[in-house]
């Protein structure tokens, strides 16, 4: 049974932050983690109790081939796509956070500015050396198709190349 890959610890956190309990739809849960073995493979377990509903969840992901040092926050994963979100989930994700960067606080506004750039790099890895956007089948998810039907050009290269530089720009006005 082959599990999806949670390349780094930060990318199987926001994995979980953005798959609320199925009871309740609270993402507040304590998450416990550790290695287990199913069906004969090594797997990082992450299990908890909601913290609403009581209900228990948990998820298994497989490990990486190669383990990802990580590069500061965020380090969501290697040079290799993402196997736990799709392009269109990640672009969710820059969008929302670097639609809100507080204003007020410089160290709240670089860590969100930084989750933007780094997520918008992530898509990056999903375009095909030599090709000019992400392909049909970097989308696989409900909300990361939706993004893809409603701006296809967000997909673009050049596009998303600005915006990561912008993002790490801003980013770092405020470090």
């Amino acid at each position: 049974m082959a599990f999806a890959v949670a390349r780094t610890r930060d990318e199987a956190h926001l994995y979980l932050d953005l798959h609320p309990c199925r009871t309740c739809g609270s993402v507040e849960t304590d998450w416990s983690t550790g290695l287990t073995t199913v069906g004969g493979e090594l797997v990082n377990r992450y299990a908890g109790v909601c913290g609403e509903c009581e209900e228990p969840r948990e998820y298994l992901f497989g490990l990486p081939d190669r383990p990802v040092t990580p590069q500061g926050y965020p380090t969501f994963g290697g040079d290799e796509p993402s196997q736990l979100l799709d392009a269109g989930e990640w672009l969710w994700v820059a969008d929302l956070t670097a639609g809100n960067v507080p204003i007020h606080d410089p160290d709240e506004a670089h860590h969100a500015l930084a989750i933007a750039a780094a997520a918008i790099e992530e898509i990056v890895k999903f375009i095909p050396s030599g090709q000019d956007e992400a392909p049909a089948d970097a989308f696989w998810s409900e909300r990361g198709q939706g993004m893809r039907a409603a701006e296809p050009g967000r997909f673009q290269l050049d596009r998303l190349m600005i915006v990561r530089d912008t993002y790490r720009d801003l980013a770092a006005q405020h470090a």
